[in-house]
């Protein structure tokens, strides 16, 4: 199965090795005929805390690291 890969901002970089990434997406609703934006967070895995707060990075999905981290962070 192809693994995901998500494009977003890094919002906290504060953990040793874990950065917070929110996407965001937007989408028709499908009543209201408007675009709406949703977002979501991920704990993503950066092995070298080499992204600081600020930075766009790409994640991809992949097997959990820990109880909350199952994405890590592609090279840009």
């Amino acid at each position: 199965m192809p693994r995901r890969i998500l494009k977003g901002v890094v919002i906290s970089d504060k953990a040793d090795k874990t950065l917070t990434v929110k996407v965001e997406r937007r989408f028709s609703d499908p009543f209201f005929k408007k675009t709406v934006r949703s977002s979501k967070k991920y704990k993503t895995h950066d092995e070298n805390n080499k992204f600081k707060v600020g930075d766009s990075v790409r994640i991809q999905e992949c097997r959990p690291i820990s109880k909350t981290k199952s994405w890590i962070v592609l090279e840009d």
